[in-house]
């Protein structure tokens, strides 16, 4: 039974610290992930939970605000004295907790502390570190993932450096006279720094994560990671096909435009060339149907290529829609696009296949990758087609935003 002098009073507002500069992976906290910036996944989460009441996004950085705010976001604007390489996370939740207390004029009873440095954090895990708090009767809470790895450590000397090659070296969490079996051995718990809970005065009171009771909240190992250096971005965004639902794609409230690449995209990628240089290249009927229903529907559609060729005009025409050709900075035209149609990049479906896309990739809220893309882009995408470019990719989005009738 939950002990009712101990359950905090107030709100459970969860913390997102992301400050604008890091050393180790520069722009970290808006590098997308599954075609979404860390911050947004993370946001996405703590807004998913049912326990959280209110979401705040610490930051000194004015991008990070903009996309925070997009995705559902309060935002905090951290001072310089907390926003350096030395300043704790623990600095940032306590200031981010007063502005907002005195924002809302209401309390906090639990603050939790997410971290956007986890891109695959889930609702569960935020509602999991709260629900140990407020109904487990836990002064704190964390997130912890089984670890049955043997542990070593080289012996240092007394400066804290190893010791030369032969020096000694010990296991850390077994002997290693014995080496007992993994099933003779303690369960470890590895703390993954995905998500923490306190209560609210307690932290005040300690000014850190850990004080009182401390409940672990496992989680699968298998979406644990961290983000650290670039070989872990790298990790992240060749996960995130398998790690990330989906089933989940885009919808007509999703979606305020849809603008195409072409060369791979709305077509195989092959280019026929006869004897005198003219160049023709293969399309797909369901590709035009799909595009004409967008038109019929009232969506936006553009075309967006880097080539300059008389049949990317020609299939636009066609399509009986605009074109931007021989566009070196696709993702400057496609800005300039946006500003002159009123349209929130955010709010744009973007279709591509190869590297020369990803610009425009992290320029917009819902970046495709048709199949068969370039890996870097299937990696760098929020949704991926499962028809080849050339063979229906286009008539499959145009199914997802209308329906699978494409009737509307």
């Amino acid at each position: 039974m939950t002990d009712l002098s101990r359950t905090p009073a107030g709100s459970v507002l969860a913390v997102i610290p992301a400050r604008g500069g890091s050393k180790g992976v520069p722009g970290k906290n808006l590098a997308p992930v599954g075609g979404v910036p860390l911050v947004a996944r993370a946001v996405a989460a703590c807004v998913e939970a049912g326990r959280v009441t209110a979401v705040v996004v610490s930051t000194d950085d004015p991008s990070i605000a903009e996309v925070a705010r997009a995705a559902g976001a309060e935002v905090v604007l951290r001072p310089a004295a907390i926003a350096g390489d030395t300043a704790t996370s623990e600095a940032a939740v306590l200031h981010a907790m007063d502005a907002h207390e005195a924002m809302s004029g209401a309390p906090t009873g639990v603050v939790l502390l997410v971290q956007c440095t986890s891109p695959f954090i889930t609702a569960e895990e935020v509602d999991g570190v709260a629900a140990a708090v407020l109904d487990g009767g836990a002064d704190t809470a964390h997130t912890v993932a089984p670890f049955h790895g043997f542990i070593w450590r080289e012996a240092q000397d007394v400066a804290g450096s190893p010791l030369p090659a032969g020096g000694e070296s010990f296991g850390v969490n077994h002997d290693k006279s014995t080496r007992p079996r993994r099933q003779d051995r303690p369960q470890d718990l590895l703390e993954t720094g995905t998500a923490y809970a306190m209560r609210a005065d307690g932290f005040r009171a300690a000014n850190h994560r850990f004080f009182g009771r401390t409940a672990l909240v496992r989680t699968d190992p298998a979406r644990v990671l961290e983000i650290d250096e670039p070989a872990d971005l790298e990790r992240a965004r060749a996960l995130a096909p398998l790690l990330d639902p989906r089933t989940t794609t885009p919808g007509w409230a999703d979606v305020d435009a849809v603008v195409l690449d072409f060369d791979g995209t709305q077509t195989d990628d092959r280019v026929l060339i006869d004897a005198d240089g003219h160049e023709s290249v293969t399309v797909h009927r369901g590709d035009g149907l799909g595009v004409a229903a967008l038109r019929r529907a009232g969506m936006p559609v553009l075309i967006l290529s880097t080539e300059t060729n008389a049949v990317v005009a020609a299939r636009a025409r066609k399509l009986q829609v605009p074109v931007l050709h021989g566009i070196d900075r696709k993702d400057l035209a496609l800005k300039q696009w946006c500003e002159e149609n009123g349209i929130a990049p955010e709010r744009v479906l973007y279709a591509g296949n190869d590297v020369n896309d990803l610009p425009c990739f992290g320029l917009v809220g819902w970046p495709v990758a048709v199949a068969g893309a370039h890996d870097v882009v299937r990696a760098s995408a929020r949704a991926i087609t499962t028809a080849q470019g050339g063979h229906g990719a286009i008539r499959e989005i145009a199914a997802w935003l209308l329906g699978p009738t494409l009737a509307r």
